[in-house]
Order: structure tokens, then sequence, then C-alpha cells
């Protein structure tokens, strides 16, 4: 038997290889445009890139980085409360309202990349992952 709980978890891991799909497919004609050979590619970081590359063609790159961050210790708060069988109520609604503004979060930055929305909506995701937290030091201390 499994938790529902786990269902926003595997969303947000759906759409962060979304992310990563869109992601390849801006980057790899964006560097072929450049004139980038990935054959040829020894030991580069991503600031290579940033300079190399349009910024557009980068917003996505830096937004799978992100889903990458944060949302890891959404990961781990996810499961402590799915193993502890709170993830019903108030926990569902948090996780699926974190899942969503991180998913509003990517499209913001995939395409127009302001910074204003963006931080009020890495703003909201962090309340709400500090509400799950809250909720799962509550269900196991």
């Amino acid at each position: 038997m499994h938790s529902d709980f786990l269902s926003p978890m595997v969303a947000l891991i759906a759409w962060t290889l979304v992310m990563l799909g869109w992601m390849i497919a801006t980057r790899m004609p964006a560097m072929a445009a450049a004139g980038i050979d990935l054959r040829k590619l020894v030991g580069t970081k991503g600031a290579d890139a940033d300079r190399a590359l349009p910024a557009a063609a980068q917003w996505k790159a830096h937004n799978y980085n992100h889903l990458l961050e944060q949302p890891t210790l959404f990961y781990a708060v996810s499961a402590v409360i799915a193993i502890s069988g709170t993830g019903n109520g108030i926990n569902a609604w948090l996780a699926w309202g974190y899942v969503a503004v991180r998913m509003v979060h990517s499209l913001v930055q995939a395409t127009v990349n302001r910074v204003a929305p963006r931080f009020a909506l890495f703003l909201l995701s962090s309340l709400l992952l500090a509400a799950l937290t809250l909720n799962a030091a509550i269900a196991v201390f």
C-alpha cells in the first residue's frame, strides 16, 4: 500500500523531466547556431554556456537547476509526511500548492524571466515548504 501523498512528489519529478526536455530542445539548436561542437568541449561549466548562448536559451537550464535545489527539501519532507501517515488534509493541499507554484515559477523563468514575479513565486513556495516542514516536525517529534 502507498500513500496518496506521494503523488505531488511524482508530479514534481515529472515536471522536472519536462523542463529537462525543454532545456535540451532549446539549448541544442542554440549551441549549433553558436557554432559549439559538443565533441570538442572539455571541462566546461555553466558560466561558459551563459557567455556563449542567448539568455533565453539558458533560462530553461537555470530553471532546471533550480528544480534540483530547493525541491530536494520538498522530497525529503514529503517522504517524512508520507511515512508518518499525515499526508492528508492540509498537508496534501500544501504539497500540491508547492508543486503548482514551482510549475508556475518554471514557466515564468523559462519564458519572460521577470525577477519580481519569480521572487514572489519563490517566496510563496518557500512558505509552503516551511509549513510542510513544521507539520512534519509536529508529526515526528
